[in-house]
């Protein structure tokens, strides 16, 4: 149980609070990222991820030399990522934003990303406006 004790409500209570409630929801999400390379297994971080996407019924997660394949849901992912500055680029794509180097824009309106490791992916149209909206204000969360 925790309790906060403020004078008045204000933004950065809210934030605490929302924070507290996707920790309390995270608890039955996976720790650690396990992705299948070979025979093995590999323990990913997060941060070394460019973005996971799903491919052929498969998903896999995007480093910078090479793709390897997670036992986990694109949507059980997302949750999980979340708090690690990843947002969904479209509905196969979830990017991680603290690796992005640059944008451009597509004749079609879809924009293009490309991450620090020279790896590119595409923002659908319909995700563009929720991230530019999240890079202006900070964040990652889809709910906020």
């Amino acid at each position: 149980m925790v309790t906060i004790q403020a004078s008045q409500w204000t933004e950065e209570v809210e934030t605490i609070v929302r924070h507290l409630k996707e920790l309390d929801k995270s608890e039955g999400s996976p720790k650690r990222l396990v992705a299948v390379d070979g025979e093995g297994s590999v323990i990913l971080q997060p941060s070394e991820i460019d973005y996971v996407y799903s491919a052929n019924r498969k998903v896999y997660a995007q480093m910078q030399t090479k793709a390897l394949e997670l036992k986990l849901k694109l949507y059980e992912l997302e949750e999980f990522l979340t708090n690690y500055s990843f947002i969904r680029f479209s509905k196969s794509v979830i990017g991680n934003m603290d690796r992005i180097d640059r944008f451009e824009l597509s004749f079609n309106g879809n924009l293009c990303v490309f991450f620090k490791s020279g790896n590119k992916e595409y923002v659908t149209r319909s995700y563009v406006q929720h991230l530019r909206k999240q890079l202006v204000e900070g964040g990652g969360g889809r709910g906020e």
